[in-house]
């Protein structure tokens, strides 16, 4: 992988519950890490929204509450790329979730379509339960996507 501008800001924000997706963060994390890049890794809880337009990406990766919906800790992330003017962020959405369930890492869903509209969206990933290591290819394939729509 070719290195990057070190310049790049990169911000991932999660929430996790059972670690599954605080595994998949630091997964996406390790990505940006082999790719020359630090991004900044927080939950959900603690990030600073107000400062959302200071990164050139941002990665999103939350598990899927109850019948496919965002769990409550991560409303405000989905309100802040809401309420913000953030087309030129680009963005990534992961998630984790169980196939068990009929809508299936159905978060990442409502992020995507949100993400799409109100970001510049580069790509979206869904791992069943835990991420695997066949899962990590995956995870090198979006961030690669995100580094490419950021030009790198």
């Amino acid at each position: 992988m070719a290195l990057t501008n070190c310049d790049t800001r990169i911000g991932i924000v999660y929430t996790s519950v059972s670690g599954n997706t605080k595994d998949l963060a630091e997964c996406l994390k390790t990505g940006f890490l082999q790719c020359g890049l630090s991004p900044i890794l927080g939950e959900a809880r603690g990030f600073p929204f107000e400062k959302l337009k200071d990164f050139d990406a941002i990665i999103i990766a939350t598990y899927t509450w109850g019948n496919g919906e965002i769990p409550g800790s991560m409303r405000p992330v989905y309100e802040a790329f809401e309420q913000q003017n953030l087309k030129n962020i680009v963005t990534g959405i992961a998630g984790t979730g169980d196939r068990f369930y009929p809508n299936f890492c159905g978060a990442v869903d409502v992020f995507r379509d949100m993400l799409y509209v109100r970001t510049t969206l580069a790509a979206s990933l869904k791992v069943e339960l835990a991420p695997q290591d066949s899962d990590f290819p995956r995870c090198i394939r979006f961030v690669e996507s995100i580094l490419k729509r950021l030009g790198q």
